[in-house]
């Protein structure tokens, strides 16, 4: 990766080798700006320059994005971008940890109804998505003379895809309105209906007097969608928490159909990404390319299918002298679950193991349930071994997990803090004094991946 040039009155130059830079900064004529989105120096004794055509091309994907600057002659940047891949799951954690923590006060003020999404179309989740590629592109915007870009985006048919998938003749027409709900008010009544009103796991009807739910079959792996192939229908019996934990009747059922989350996302965000950088960058020519044209150019350039390739390959300009492959990951900011609960322990009196008390509760989903019923595993509690407690996190330490620091003038990283922070541990397991040691780099933001050997 090259390095970012600045003049002195702050005007954009061509970018430079490292071997130069280092050259300028011993010698005085050049001071370091910032080291974020590439390293940045700041020329003393020079005003302004002339600058050549710069092109940022850009593979724009759902959990990898692949950037690619480049001018006629030479790629400045050639680098892989992994997105957050559990941001969902915590959102839905910090909202049941928010919730449980008012449910157990009395006399609160209802706030549920102060948290409506202006002008915001889309989930946070995908928001974020969004924001994390236009904000990458600003950043190289502000560092280096940028004059076009060039955007992979893909427009999928997603009953297309799933037709594919399994195995059925493909939509034509009217086919695209008789969707997996047709004729049909709800999904639950779909599935009910696809299922012959009988569970799934144990086989018992609506005939043996039993009540139906629908379960959602990659519960377990994170795949939450509400999609037909994606529920199943089971009964009051066999749809109880100890099925959902690992080794339960529930637990590691694989859909019936593909994820389509990634096909979804460019389907929804790809033209919102273009409108709102070409209303904030009116000087730059930006456009778009699909990925037919991206793979055309590929194979008649015979390189590797990479996301970093990909994005070399669009665009109009291909040089012949490359930069190496950099990849970087996504890292989160700050851990927003306050609180956190830790189950008491008890010994189950059947094998003498130590399980929580949600593996041994009383199995009920709610408050119709008797907590009596054949699914009571409360019985079987021994003697308790520690009591359930929840901790509140009140104050932010100074070195968050994930922290570099150095101490004793190596490199560590931190595991967390104990003591209210006025210890911390290393990635090594030692507790040493939070004064003792220099932080380096925080944790968040856009983190270096090294190359795997």
């Amino acid at each position: 990766m090259s390095v970012a040039v600045l003049s002195s009155t702050g005007q954009k130059l061509m970018p430079t080798s490292n071997y130069r830079a280092r050259k300028l900064l011993k010698s005085g004529r050049a001071a370091i700006e910032c080291y974020r989105p590439i390293f940045t120096i700041r020329l003393i004794d020079r005003e302004e320059g002339k600058t050549q055509p710069i092109e940022y091309a850009c593979d724009t994907g759902y959990q990898h994005v692949g950037v690619s600057i480049k001018s006629e002659k030479h790629e400045f940047v050639h680098a892989q971008y992994d997105m957050l891949s559990n941001e969902p799951e915590r959102h839905n954690d910090r909202r049941k940890y928010r919730r449980t923590r008012r449910n157990r006060q009395r006399y609160r003020k209802p706030r549920f109804d102060n948290r409506s999404r202006k002008n915001q179309e889309m989930a946070p989740s995908l928001r974020h998505r969004r924001e994390n590629q236009i904000n990458l592109f600003e950043s190289f915007c502000k560092v280096m003379p940028i004059t076009s870009a060039t955007f992979e985006m893909g427009k999928f048919d997603t009953q297309l895809l799933q037709a594919i998938a399994d195995g059925k003749p493909l939509p034509e027409g009217k086919d695209y309105q008789r969707g997996s709900k047709y004729l049909y008010q709800t999904e639950r009544e779909a599935v009910f209906s696809r299922d012959h009103y009988t569970c799934q796991v144990c086989g018992k009807s609506v005939k043996d007097g039993v009540i139906l739910h629908t379960h959602h079959i990659g519960y377990w792996k994170g795949y939450r969608s509400n999609r037909i192939s994606n529920l199943l229908t089971v009964c009051e019996h066999c749809h109880t928490a100890k099925n959902h934990k690992p080794g339960g009747a529930l637990w590691g059922l694989e859909p019936q159909s593909t994820n389509l989350a990634a096909a979804t996302y460019m389907s929804t965000v790809r033209w919102a990404i273009y409108r709102e950088l070409v209303l904030k960058y009116p000087e730059i020519d930006i456009h778009i390319q699909y990925g037919a044209k991206t793979s055309v150019t590929r194979k008649s350039l015979h390189l590797a299918k990479t996301h970093a390739n990909d994005a070399y390959c669009v665009g109009s300009l291909h040089p012949r002298h490359r930069t190496t492959e950099l990849v970087y990951q996504k890292k989160r900011r700050n851990n927003r679950i306050l609180a956190k609960f830790y189950d008491a322990k008890y010994i189950d009196i059947r094998d003498g193991a130590k399980k929580s008390g949600a593996v041994l509760s009383c199995g009920r989903i709610n408050r119709r349930e008797s907590r009596r019923s054949d699914k009571n595993q409360r019985i079987y509690r021994g003697n308790k071994c520690s009591s359930g407690r929840t901790s509140v996190r009140k104050n932010r330490y100074a070195y968050q997990p994930g922290d570099t620091i150095v101490f004793h003038s190596q490199r560590f990283v931190v595991n967390g803090s104990h003591c209210k922070g006025a210890r911390v541990i290393l990635d090594t397991g030692k507790s040493v004094k939070a004064t003792d040691l220099t932080c380096i780099k925080k944790e968040g933001g856009w983190h270096f991946l090294p190359a795997q050997a």
